[in-house]
């Protein structure tokens, strides 16, 4: 039995390797605030979503339409959904009540291990088919269908039946019938377990009916010699059955431990949806263009982990950049650049591995990948200056890059002088672009966003970070050309005071 919850036509990889950048992009993309949200403190949940979040890029445009199918399922019927990842993890309580090893040497114990174990398991089995009978009309999505029809078939009475049949006569209540030939050295071979149905009042007709005698002997009950031995002859006949049944059993587990992983990951989705909808945080199913969709369009785009860690009300960011391959964002300082780069990238994470977005309304094509080139400390160790350390960084990020990749610079190359670092980043640029990335591009270099006024190899959206007259920021996000200041003396001020705006300052 198969669950494909998260792939129409595969299990879902709970030990695949990550992306190599996976640790820029928890850091850079502050991804330790969602998982934590989508875990709500259950260890299980967060190392679901840690892996199916960092392994989006990899998904198919089917694969994301399969699983936002399946959320959608989710969010109308979260009781349900609940329901039945109880149901996935009781097993992990009747195993834990049940020690056995299926390398054990003596055939009687495995199986009487295997056994118990499987009675606990029909509880729960029953428990997974009453769930497929009443919601399998409710659903809509194919994958929940499939496994709902999948549970009937496979889960139907008469099979119920004859798994409490086969587990009633597994006790052997009435002794164990086998036969076996005898081999060299009379020993036995061949042994076969038999059926054994005992007739009611047999020995009753055979006195009655005059049947002849049954051979038979006893043991001592001191001999402990002759009870080793007959244990051993039982335990040859049972050797086979205990194996089959401890197969069986395992089985079962193996399914319903795969069951829960595929439902961990919905599961912290509606952990992270039931948070953000409490801080009335939009919320919607993203529009999945194909890779050759060079840019991307919003509706109040919100960062999530910025909702998820302040009180107050998030600022949101609605743009048209559809045409666009590159996006070039400049402004006052403190305006919400970094807030509104980590916004977008978080967005197309959530997009690739079948989530929701925090937004009305988001539409973006297929990346293979997200590469984030921040800011980082300097080297304490003087091994290398920073600007060569971002060059080096940068050299990296492009080895492993595919055919449509995702960049997201943040002041990137501002460590040099403003006309070598506008050139360099204009070259990685336009680099980029003709090898197919989507980029975009936070900078307070004006001579970098003047190069690409009017550029007539590619197109380019300019975007704005706003500050009204008396310096207040409204952290949105505007169509707008570069200016030639981001208005560094409000830091200034807000630092050294009012006063010190007499002072000569540069900007």
């Amino acid at each position: 039995m198969k669950a494909h919850l998260m792939f129409p036509d595969r299990d879902i990889d709970t030990e695949g390797a990550l992306p190599s950048n996976a640790t820029d992009l928890i850091q850079d993309m502050e991804l330790e605030t969602l998982l934590a949200a989508m875990a709500d403190g259950d260890k299980f949940l967060h190392e679901i979503a840690h892996r199916s979040v960092l392994t989006g890029f990899a998904n198919t445009r089917e694969v994301i339409t399969w699983r936002q199918a399946v959320m959608q399922d989710c969010i109308d019927h979260e009781a349900e959904i609940r329901a039945l990842y109880d149901i996935a993890i009781a097993p992990l309580e009747v195993r834990k009540g049940i020690f056995y090893s299926f390398s054990s040497r003596y055939p009687g114990m495995l199986l009487s291990g295997a056994v118990r174990l499987l009675e606990g398991l029909r509880r729960i089995i029953g428990d997974l088919a009453q769930f497929a009978s009443r919601n399998s009309e409710r659903f809509r999505s194919p994958a929940l269908r499939d496994l709902c029809a999948m549970l009937q078939s496979e889960l139907n009475p008469d099979y119920l039946a004859t798994v409490d049949e086969h587990l009633a006569t597994l006790h052997f209540r009435h002794g164990v019938l086998f036969s076996a030939r005898l081999g060299p050295g009379n020993e036995g071979r061949d042994y076969v377990l038999r059926h054994f149905v005992p007739e009611r009042w047999a020995w009753l007709k055979d006195l009655i009916n005059g049947a002849p005698p049954n051979h038979h002997f006893s043991i001592h009950p001191r001999d402990e010699s002759g009870a080793r031995a007959l244990t051993a002859l039982r335990d040859e006949a049972l050797v086979e059955a205990a194996r089959t049944t401890s197969r069986a059993s395992d089985h079962i587990v193996d399914f319903f431990a795969m069951l829960r992983a595929e439902l961990a990951f919905y599961i912290g989705s509606l952990n992270l949806r039931r948070t953000l909808a409490a801080k009335n945080c939009p919320i919607c199913v993203p529009t999945v263009g194909e890779p050759a969709v060079a840019g991307v369009s919003f509706d109040d785009l919100r960062d999530p982990c910025l909702t998820l860690t302040i009180e107050g009300k998030v600022v949101g960011n609605t743009i048209d950049a559809s045409s666009s391959p590159l996006l070039m964002i400049t402004g006052a300082n403190q305006g919400g650049k970094s807030t509104f780069l980590r916004s977008l990238g978080l967005a197309q994470i959530m997009m690739q591995c079948g989530m929701f977005v925090t937004a009305r309304h988001f539409a973006a094509g297929l990346r293979d990948g997200l590469f984030t080139h921040y800011r980082r400390r300097e080297d304490t160790a003087l091994n290398s200056g920073k600007f060569d350390e971002e060059l080096r960084r940068m050299s990296r990020l492009v080895e492993r890059i595919g055919a449509s990749p995702l960049f997201l610079f943040n002041e990137s190359f501002a460590a040099t002088n403003e006309r070598e670092g506008a050139e360099i980043a204009r070259q990685i640029i336009l680099a980029l672009v003709e090898a197919g990335a989507r980029i975009v591009f936070v900078t307070h270099m004006f001579a970098l966003a003047e190069m690409f006024i009017d550029h007539p190899q590619i197109g380019v959206t300019f975007l704005r970070a706003q500050r009204d007259q008396g310096g207040a920021r409204s952290f949105l996000l505007l169509p707008g050309a570069p200016l030639t200041t981001s208005f560094g003396r409000d830091l200034y001020c807000q630092i050294f005071g009012d006063d010190a705006t007499d002072q000569p300052t540069k900007e």
